[in-house]
């Protein structure tokens, strides 16, 4: 009695201090420490559905507050320094004698010696973007050294740190709640709704699924309005589902560990999500429902794998047919789905699938231009032309093509299929303008591309015959216009150029149609580092701007070529 009364509170001290995921026998688990000095909060982990990819890490939340220190969560050396105007914006990579590599991102400074190091490349290149590679020689680093400050720069919309650990031999993400750290978890995935598709893989992007919300039934979460839902004969059946996951002590939504889905007590699928490379993130787009996602922003996960998607790791269970149901002559089927977080809480939906026998089987549609997932896929006509690589679809579809007239631009407007219609890789987009351009403006020309709900435009390259080209990824409504104007630069720096009492100097620079290619600034002569945030740019004040009146030149050129100069004389 004694025995048991000490296990059970020695379980409930780790409940109420923080849990440990279980243990993976193939990652250390005590090898990482936790790379700031506060308990783990997390805004985000690993596996998250995000616009285009997966998460890779956890976020770490920094008390809303930025210049923490972080330090190094083992011994190792600093191997690659990156500054990016987004995604990662300030970043650290470390490399360690054990096979992993951990990733420090949205950094303010560095650590005195890296800050330095750096700060006499970017002028050796005159680039603030760089991306550098080190020897271990370098900047060897010790296990709780300090090596930067937490920020909130690049793709960043709040203070925190993103932590990764990766394979530093294959570079792929690995799901760092497996590794051990200390995290408060008690509560088990909230499963949201459902979704049934009926023939996902021909199906998926031409029909929208039945949607149906949970609710807590008992023990387990069923569909609100009935717990039985009818299927189409002869027809194949994939399940979707919308989950959030929960840390103690936090609103910040996370995702789920695994999901599990049983057909009559038989294991029909299983994703795991841990272990996703940068060169197959972009499944997503055939992990989640990419067609429901644009239209109603849910992030529906299915749990069947459509023929072009990769992802083989995270489905490490299938069966023949990828995880769809086949309907058959029998009423009922008994279908259970167990969401699982890295701690083991566990949600199980349950609810009945029944074959609609008196329906009749879904008809087959013709179609003139069908696109083959796996395959190499061209349309061609007088003025539109693309080539869709082998690994561009995910399902086979049916192609269309619709244009009309437009005054205001050089081309017609083409919608090319549906941007509700995921395109895995880049492909050539050419189109032949349906009026001549003049001489002038041959090099000037931008190709729109409207999405449904915004327009965004990048500039497109002269052809042979009169064709313009860009590399697109998406499909929707493209247009070719002449973009002759320069970008727009704007002093942030008040109305004054006495900046004596300033830390630094800022200019917002935007473009009407394309974005700002490149933003160069030059002190009385000689180049000067801004860094980029968003549209601003901005320089803080070191010894390279001396007291008394400077003359700052910034010039900024878009796309197309347009250039727009700024003479900026300031006092400090």
């Amino acid at each position: 009695m004694r025995y048991l009364l000490t296990c059970l509170l020695t379980l409930s001290v780790c409940y109420c201090s923080g849990q440990t995921a279980l243990p993976n026998p193939d990652y250390p688990q005590d090898y990482f420490r936790n790379p700031l000095n506060i308990p783990i909060m997390l805004a985000g982990n690993f596996g998250e559905c995000r616009p285009g990819h997966f998460h890779s890490g956890i976020d770490i939340k920094t008390e809303g507050r930025e210049n923490l220190p972080v330090y190094a969560a083992a011994e190792g050396f600093i191997s690659r320094i990156k500054m990016a105007r987004g995604g990662f914006g300030h970043a650290l990579y470390l490399d360690h004698p054990n096979g992993y590599t951990t990733v420090y991102a949205h950094l303010n400074d560095f650590a005195p010696a890296i800050q330095k190091y750096l700060r006499q490349q970017q002028y050796e290149q005159e680039n603030w973007e760089v991306d550098l590679t080190l020897s271990p020689e370098q900047f060897p680093v010790k296990k709780g050294a300090q090596i930067a400050w937490s920020g909130n720069t690049g793709g960043s919309a709040g203070p925190h740190l993103h932590f990764e650990i990766r394979n530093t031999q294959t570079e792929h993400p690995l799901n760092p709640q497996l590794f051990g750290f200390t995290i408060a978890d008690t509560r088990a995935p909230l499963p949201l709704k459902l979704a049934v598709y009926t023939n996902p893989f021909t199906n998926i992007y031409r029909t929208s699924p039945q949607i149906l919300p949970l609710k807590k039934s008992g023990a387990d979460y069923t569909p609100a309005n009935g717990d039985t839902i009818l299927i189409p004969l002869s027809s194949e059946t994939g399940i979707g589902i919308e989950v959030n996951d929960f840390m103690n002590g936090s609103t910040n939504t996370l995702a789920f560990y695994t999901a599990e889905l049983y057909l009559d007590g038989l294991l029909q699928s299983r994703i795991r999500l841990d272990d996703i490379g940068y060169d197959e993130t972009r499944y997503l787009h055939a992990y989640a429902d990419y067609k429901t996602r644009h239209e109603k922003s849910n992030w529906i996960q299915c749990l069947f794998r459509l023929p072009g998607n990769q992802l083989s790791y995270v489905y490490d269970s299938l069966n023949a047919t990828k995880g769809l149901i086949n309907s058959t002559s029998e009423n009922i089927r008994d279908i259970r789905i167990v969401i699982t977080d890295v701690y083991n809480n566990q949600s199980t939906v349950q609810f009945f699938l029944k074959t609609n026998t008196s329906g009749e089987a879904p008809a087959s549609e013709s179609c003139d231009n069908l696109f083959r997932a796996g395959q190499v896929n061209k349309f061609e006509t007088n003025n539109l032309s693309l080539l869709l690589e082998d690994n561009a679809l995910y399902t086979d579809i049916c192609f269309e093509m619709s244009k009309r007239a437009d005054a205001q631009s050089f081309s017609d407007r083409f919608r090319v299929h549906d941007p509700a219609t995921p395109v895995h890789s880049f492909f050539d987009l050419k189109i032949k303008p349906a009026r001549p351009v003049p001489f002038n403006l041959q090099d000037k020309i931008v190709m729109l591309y409207h999405d449904g709900k915004k327009e965004t435009g990048s500039g497109a390259t002269k052809e042979a015959n009169g064709w313009y080209k860009r590399s697109v990824r998406s499909f929707g409504t493209y247009r070719l216009a002449a973009d002759t104007v320069a970008p727009r630069i704007v002093s942030l720096n008040g109305k004054t150029n006495d900046l004596s009492a300033a830390k630094q100097i800022r200019f917002r620079a935007t473009d009407n149609m394309t974005s700002v290619k490149s933003f160069r600034a030059m002190l009385n002569g000689k180049w000067l580092l801004f860094e980029q945030n968003g549209n601003d740019f901005f320089y803080k004040f070191d010894e390279r701007c001396a007291k008394g009146k400077n003359t700052l030149k910034v010039t900024a050129t878009d796309e197309n070529g347009n250039t727009a100069v700024l003479s900026y004389p300031f006092v400090r």
